[in-house]
């Protein structure tokens, strides 16, 4: 990384712990972790190696028992539940496996969900589904109910609404996992075409092969990093 690259997620000593009757069970065990603008980053490592739980404390969605979490400059710890909600809102995208996608409303009315939360007036809301529908290349299904959609077009649907807040970083927690091979090549795709737009990109993956879409990889075992890699972009 360069010097005046920017920083946009900073973690330092980050432990998670549960309590499971009288015995504590450390998930997280010190992790140190610094994410920059522009970054493709892939976590792996195998179930149970605390991967979604760092993905978790990274989206927001979760708390770390101890250490310290910066957001693009913000000290995580420091905010309210409320602030958290807001800033969840605002700086990170989600991307999920299973698409959680409302079944009732179409493709445009999902991807505005976000704007709705940020308080964006009616027509905006409208003209920027659009916009990013068509930036997926679903723009001639956004009338669609998700029945009416394949899994890669869900998935499409899922990444415009992760998008359309502008956020500063797009999560995408085994985005590939309920998709044929090729969908998911083509989904991959498109998250890379993101990152070379500049958009900042953390994957959870348990598939090497998907994982190499990615500029940078973590390895989590037992709790704790234990490989970090930075590799050349990879071109097709």
């Amino acid at each position: 990384m360069t010097d005046d690259q920017k920083v946009l997620i900073q973690l330092n000593d980050i432990v998670k712990s549960y309590r499971n009757g009288d015995q504590e069970l450390q998930v997280l065990k010190g992790i140190d972790l610094t994410v920059y603008e522009g970054e493709f980053l892939a976590i792996m490592g195998p179930s149970g190696s605390g991967k979604s739980t760092l993905m978790n404390i990274i989206g927001l969605l979760d708390r770390p028992t101890s250490g310290d979490y910066a957001l693009n400059g913000t000290q995580v710890e420091e905010l309210s539940d409320k602030k958290l909600a807001k800033v969840r809102n605002e700086e990170i995208g989600f991307v999920f496996q299973q698409f959680f996608l409302l079944a009732k409303l179409s493709a445009w009315q999902n991807v505005e969900i976000p704007l709705i939360y940020a308080g964006v007036s009616v027509l905006k809301r409208r003209q920027l589904a659009e916009q990013f529908l068509k930036k997926v290349e679903l723009g001639e299904r956004m009338n669609h109910l998700p029945s009416e959609l394949s899994g890669g077009q869900k998935q499409r649907v899922a990444i415009a609404r992760a998008l359309v807040n502008n956020p500063s970083i797009i999560l995408a927690d085994e985005p590939t996992g309920a998709l044929d091979t090729k969908t998911g090549e083509q989904i991959m795709d498109l998250l890379t075409a993101l990152n070379r737009e500049g958009k900042t990109i953390i994957m959870v993956t348990h598939e090497p092969e998907i994982a190499d879409f990615a500029t940078r990889k973590i390895v989590i075992r037992d709790g704790v990093i234990t490989a970090d890699t930075t590799e050349s972009v990879r071109i097709d």
